[in-house]
C-alpha cells in the first residue's frame, strides 16, 4: 500500500497557497467613541423605522395635551382660549418632552434583557457607545415632540414675542434638561428589573412634579404651602425659563439655574450609569 506525501502547510495546503489565503492588508483601525456612538444611535433610529409605533407617545402626547387643555380649560382659566394658549404652550412643550425621556431607561433595559448589550460588549468598540448612542437617538425623539408642540401651537394661534430665536433657544434649553434627566432613567434601567417598572416609577415621579407646577395654572392662585413647593419645583424653574425665552423676557439667572441642574444630573448619574453598565455586562 502506497501513501501520498502530505504537502507542507496547514491542512494539507502548500505553503504558498496558505500565504496567499492570508490577508496581507493592515487591520482597520478601531472605531472611536464618537463614531461608535453615532452608529448605535442610527441603529436606534432604524428600530423606529421598522416599528413606528415607538413614536406614538412622542406624537400623541404633544397633540393631546396642547389641544385638550387649551380648549377644555382655556375659557375657564383665562377667559379666552387664545390668551391661555400663550401661557400654556411653553408648559406643554416641557411636559411632553419630559414624559418621553423615560424611553432612555426602557430601551436600555430591553437591550440588556435580550442580551443585545452582551453582544455589543464582545465587539471591539467603545463600551459605553450603546448608552450614548441611545441617548442621542432619544434626543431626536425629544426634538420631534417639542417641534410638534410649537407647530401645533402656531396653527392654533400661538404667537411668541421672543420670535424665532427665542423659540429655538427655548427648545434647546428643554433638550439640554431632557438629556440630563435621561441619565436618571438610564440608571434606573440598570437597577430595576423590568421595563414596566421603569415606566411606573417615571409616572409616579413625573406626574406629581408636573401637575404641582406652573405648567397649567399660575401658582399665585394656590395655597401658600403648595405655592412654596411649586416655586422650588425644578419643572417650574424650567417652564419659567422657557416662557421667558419665548416671550422675550428671559432672565439669565433662571436659564443658568436650568443649565446648572442639567449639568449636575449628568455629573451624578452619567458616571453611575457607566459603572452599573460595566458591572452588569
Amino acid at each position: 500500500m502506497t501513501t501520498t506525501p502530505v504537502p507542507h502547510g496547514s491542512a494539507g495546503l502548500p505553503d504558498r497557497a496558505l500565504r496567499d489565503a492570508l490577508a496581507t492588508r493592515p487591520r482597520p483601525p478601531r472605531t472611536g467613541p464618537l463614531s461608535a456612538s453615532l452608529t448605535l444611535a442610527w441603529r436606534a433610529l432604524l428600530k423606529i423605522k421598522h416599528v413606528p409605533e415607538q413614536l406614538a407617545d412622542a406624537i400623541m402626547i404633544p397633540i393631546l395635551f396642547t389641544v385638550m387643555f387649551t380648549y377644555l380649560f382655556g375659557g375657564a382659566m383665562a377667559g379666552s382660549t387664545h390668551e391661555y394658549l400663550q401661557f400654556l404652550l411653553p408648559g406643554t412643550m416641557v411636559f411632553a418632552v419630559l414624559l418621553i425621556t423615560v424611553y432612555a431607561g426602557v430601551n436600555l433595559k430591553n437591550d440588556v434583557t435580550r442580551g443585545i448589550a452582551d453582544r455589543f460588549r464582545s465587539m471591539p468598540i467603545w463600551r459605553p457607545a450603546l448608552l450614548v448612542g441611545g441617548l442621542i437617538s432619544d434626543a431626536g425623539r425629544n426634538l420631534l415632540a417639542a417641534g410638534l408642540v410649537v407647530a401645533l401651537g402656531l396653527v392654533m394661534g400661538f404667537r411668541p414675542a421672543g420670535g424665532v430665536i427665542g423659540v429655538l433657544l427655548a427648545v434647546g434649553l428643554v433638550l439640554v434638561f431632557a438629556f440630563g434627566l435621561s441619565w436618571v432613567w438610564a440608571t434606573l434601567g440598570l437597577v430595576l428589573r423590568t421595563p414596566s417598572a421603569i415606566s411606573a416609577v417615571s409616572f409616579l415621579v413625573q406626574f406629581p412634579l408636573t401637575f404641582a407646577s406652573n405648567v397649567f395654572v399660575d401658582p399665585q392662585t394656590m395655597p401658600g404651602w403648595l405655592r412654596t413647593f411649586v416655586r422650588f419645583n425644578p419643572v417650574s424653574q424650567l417652564v419659567e425659563a422657557v416662557r421667558g425665552l419665548m416671550n422675550g423676557t428671559a432672565q439669565a439667572s433662571r436659564i443658568a439655574a436650568v443649565l446648572l441642574a442639567s449639568g449636575l444630573l449628568v455629573a451624578v448619574f452619567a458616571p453611575l450609569t457607566m459603572r452599573l453598565y460595566r458591572n452588569q455586562t
